[in-house]
């Protein structure tokens, strides 16, 4: 394999992969969905761009913010912050990275209604020289330094010479030489992307990270990676040598593969929650046989489908234990500060839930679509059938309709279903990062972008407003814990778990599983 590979590159002019590189194979279900990295918020999305794109400050190992382009920064006051870039970064075609390039970056991702999430908080971008970049913000941001850290930086020349200003719009199926292409400063370049079939990044021989000792633990030369959506043939390809590391086997193979020497299973805890969000605006659905008004309008009917949930039987049987059931729609309460006393679940009550249909008008339940991915969390497909399953022993008649991502995230921005499976997961400790984007009701000031059930509450607004200000790390707390209170006391969305995420890789594979569930070649070395 390695000799056609080495044909396929030399083909493409790629002359300084040598015969002795290490070609590092990896795969998981679905494919990454756009090399432009303002282009989606998807986190396998972005651990991909991540190799070729970095930022101001990303996470090390153990996900503490880390400087990165950046060496160092000062907050000068609550609305303003300086930061120093490093001197030594050139992008993978030898020009250097300057302030231009960051404050040209900031400016592109918050025209991204993906990215203006960060961008905005970020603030307004400005070069006081070539090493030196001011961020003001129009009022107080207690967390502006982690807005910076997560937008890509790009050349500002190289996207304006492949008329890539703009950041791609991906709901709109848009394609552009930057949804393509790529030009970063990363450890890794990119060699080929082929759509479904293959990704390949070539080490970056050039990258200032080597003589500051950063890719030292790595001996990773190229890496390919394959989407392959059979589970089976994933595995099959791990233990045929195919492979040497699948980011998702299926749950019920790894107590197998943790007895078997040839394998190594690396687990732990992913900072994202599944939930499901439910349209909360249109007067009448989209997908339901209810005509001329809207079931979810109605708070009793979300409670109903809460409460009809066995989140224990999802947990055992489809989840195989890989699961964390929670009651809080954010990926890391713990981190974040939320009491452990808010994570309690409303019981699983079958006669309950039928009482709360019959009372809002609902007595022989109704029907309705449950939108789902079937290649982006794990088990999916799944989860969404079993749901079909518990919903209709409280009366209610559910088909599931799943898709890969590629065309589900094209879908969901756009708010085109009436019931949907939604992950939300983070690099950060804040519970802003999820309150802002998925619960405020949507405005252009960067909140309410993945609100997918479009659903609008003033008091949920007015305590994230506040928190979003507030400088004072107790009152900050207390207000970002009550809007927690109305998102549960309201029912606004249906919190089910938080992953367990397994890794499996062949056994000569050294690595390091972050809680991000990202793969990070940066710490990946094969004996």
């Amino acid at each position: 394999m390695l000799v056609r590979f080495l044909v396929f590159c030399v083909a493409l002019g790629v002359a300084n992969v040598s015969l002795a590189a290490k070609v590092f194979k990896w795969s998981s279900s679905g494919d990454i969905t756009t090399q432009d990295p303002h282009g989606q918020d998807e986190t396998f999305t972005k651990s991909i761009n991540a190799m070729i794109y970095e930022r101001l400050i990303m996470p090390g190992k153990d996900m503490s913010p880390t400087p990165w382009l950046a060496t160092s920064w000062k907050v000068v006051s609550p609305t303003q912050r300086v930061l120093y870039l490093r001197k030594d970064v050139k992008f993978h075609d030898g020009t250097p990275m300057t302030a231009d390039d960051v404050v040209f970056s900031f400016q592109r991702a918050a025209k991204s209604k993906q990215f203006r999430t960060y961008s905005i908080p970020a603030g307004t971008a400005r070069k006081i020289d070539d090493y030196t970049v001011e961020f003001t913000t129009e009022k107080p941001n207690p967390i502006g330094l982690v807005s910076i850290g997560e937008i890509p930086i790009m050349s500002k020349a190289w996207c304006e010479k492949n008329k890539a200003v703009d950041p791609q719009d991906f709901s709109s199926k848009d394609i552009t030489y930057a949804s393509r292409n790529a030009m970063g400063t990363g450890p890794f370049k990119l060699v080929a992307y082929e759509p479904g079939i293959k990704t390949v990044l070539e080490k970056n021989a050039a990258w200032w990270g080597l003589k500051d000792g950063r890719g030292a633990e790595t001996n990773l030369e190229v890496i390919e990676y394959r989407p392959i959506a059979a589970a089976a043939t994933r595995l099959a390809a791990l233990k045929s040598g195919e492979l040497d590391f699948v980011l998702d086997p299926p749950v019920q193979d790894v107590p197998r593969l943790k007895e078997d020497p040839a394998f190594k299973v690396w687990e732990g805890d992913e900072t994202r929650v599944i939930t499901i969000t439910l349209d909360q605006a249109r007067d009448e659905l989209l997908f339901s046989d209810v005509k001329g008004k809207n079931p979810f309008k109605d708070k009793r009917v979300r409670q109903a489908l809460y409460q009809g949930i066995d989140i224990m039987a999802i947990r055992t049987q489809v989840m195989r234990g890989l699961s964390t059931p929670t009651a809080i729609g954010t990926p890391n309460p713990k981190g974040e500060g939320i009491p452990v006393s808010y994570d309690k679940r409303l019981p699983y009550d079958v006669a309950g839930a039928k009482k709360l249909l019959a009372d809002a008008g609902y007595p022989n339940g109704f029907g309705f679509t449950l939108h789902c991915p079937n290649d982006r969390y794990v088990n999916d497909e799944r989860i969404c059938t079993a749901l079909a399953g518990m919903w209709a022993r409280i009366g209610l008649n559910v088909k599931v309709e799943a898709m890969p991502k590629a065309q589900y995230f094209q879908r969901t921005p756009k708010k085109e279903f009436s019931a949907c499976m939604q992950g939300w997961g983070d690099n950060n400790r804040d519970a802003m990062f999820t309150l802002k984007p998925l619960y405020h009701t949507l405005n252009d000031k960067g909140a309410g972008d993945t609100n997918y059930g479009n659903f609008s509450n003033a008091e949920l607004d007015a305590l994230i407003d506040a928190a979003d200000v507030e400088m004072d790390p107790a009152k900050r707390q207390e207000q970002l814990n009550k809007a927690i209170e109305v998102l549960q006391r309201e029912v606004l969305v249906i919190p089910l778990h938080r992953q367990v995420i397994p890794w499996v890789s062949r056994s000569n594979v050294t690595l390091v599983h972050r809680s991000d569930n990202k793969f990070a070649p940066l710490w990946v070395k094969v004996d």
